[in-house]
């Protein structure tokens, strides 16, 4: 895919979603995100099995406000009031999430559902929000192939 096709993807609303990018795919799709305007952001869940853990480092990766509560409802908030990093889109490259997905499906499931529904606001609005994981997973979608 070339850059100017990436930069429409990345940018198109209804597109977004949560889906599974290869590590070596991250590095294009950064560089079209941040050319579009988007903000990105690295999270990493390494050694994070549990969901009180990722919702730290999520929050710490993010830099939200200090109000944010680390629970899934501050998540959400958070994830839907960017005020404070205002961007053309939002784009989260979360690393090292096989452990949580391994050792607690139910919480990986609903961190994703709080992730769906805060790219399902953003898109209300016209604005794309992406998640991409760095592993395979069962019910992610793979990201369209980059050449």
């Amino acid at each position: 895919m070339r850059q100017n096709e990436l930069v429409k993807l990345l940018l198109n609303a209804p597109q977004a979603g949560i889906y599974q990018l290869p590590q070596r795919s991250q590095a294009a799709v950064r560089r079209a995100a941040e050319s579009a305007g988007c903000a990105c952001f690295d999270v990493s869940f390494a050694e994070s099995e549990r969901i009180d853990s990722a919702l730290s480092r999520i929050g710490y990766a993010l830099d939200f406000p200090e109000w944010y509560g680390e629970n899934c409802d501050a998540l959400k908030d958070c994830l839907t009031d960017f005020s404070w990093r205002e961007a053309a889109g939002y784009v989260l490259f979360i690393s090292g999430a096989e452990n949580l997905r391994a050792e607690n499906p139910a919480a990986f499931k609903t961190l994703n559902d709080v992730f769906a529904t805060a790219i399902e606001e953003w898109r209300m609005h016209d604005f794309a929000m992406w998640v991409f994981y760095d592993f395979c997973a069962d019910g992610l979608a793979v990201f369209p192939r980059l050449a």
